[in-house]
């Protein structure tokens, strides 16, 4: 049984890095380093972790692409650790699934102690954890990162899944289109980019993708799920 948990801390700042460590380790973390994304990535690869604190701005990949690479496989707690304070930066690490966003005007014991908290949440989460998501003929499953209509599994490319299973995880909720380009295209692109990858999910989810009862139009904003879970 393992019983020491593994934080994995990502910085090119390498003082930031010592420090964090030496801080995680004295309260009894195990600490694995990286100081850009491709070794985070060879960490992650060859070695479990239960935490991943992450820095944004990195030389290459930035940490908002490796926290979305991640999501693609794993649910592991990931806590941005950024010198960047503003509200923009703060709802696209969230919005990309990172469950935490701090600050580095922080104290190390605090970065610690939200590191415990998240830690926490997630142990408790994992008993009640949905695996599957059931809106009728529509299922997500959630392990198997499968999606099936009536029964019949439908091939969906990475980004569809990731689309649809945001909408699916907050019925009735409005998502802008600014939203969506910021976080899963990095604000690349325009309405144009988010309209063909919905129409591409409809096509799959649809009964008739031109009246859509699933993901269906807020004019002007963006788009809301409005499936009922059975």
């Amino acid at each position: 049984m393992k019983l020491t948990q593994t934080v994995l801390v990502v910085d090119d700042d390498k003082s930031i890095v010592n420090l964090m460590y030496d801080f995680l380790e004295n309260d009894g973390f195990q600490v694995e380093m990286a100081y850009d994304t491709a070794q985070a990535l060879s960490v992650l690869q060859n070695k479990s972790v239960d935490c991943i604190i992450l820095d944004i701005m990195m030389p290459g990949q930035t940490g908002f692409d490796l926290c979305r690479q991640i999501r693609t496989t794993s649910d592991v707690p990931i806590l941005f650790l950024s010198a960047r304070d503003d509200d923009v930066n703060k709802i696209r690490g969230l919005g990309l699934g990172a469950d935490d966003y701090i600050v580095k005007t922080a104290s190390p014991a605090e970065v610690v102690a939200r590191v415990r908290a998240v830690l926490r949440r997630y142990g408790s989460q994992q008993t009640t954890r949905l695996t599957t998501l059931n809106f009728g003929p529509l299922v997500l499953d959630l392990l198997a990162r499968e999606v099936r209509i009536d029964g019949q599994e439908i091939s969906f490319s990475p980004r569809e899944y990731e689309l649809l299973l945001l909408f699916a995880e907050h019925p009735r909720q409005v998502f802008t289109y600014e939203h969506l380009l910021e976080t899963f295209w990095g604000g690349v692109g325009d309405k144009h980019t988010v309209r063909v990858h919905i129409s591409r999910i409809r096509e799959k989810i649809e009964a008739d993708p031109d009246n859509p009862q699933y993901i269906v139009n807020v004019w002007g904003v963006g788009y809301r799920f409005e499936g009922i879970r059975a």
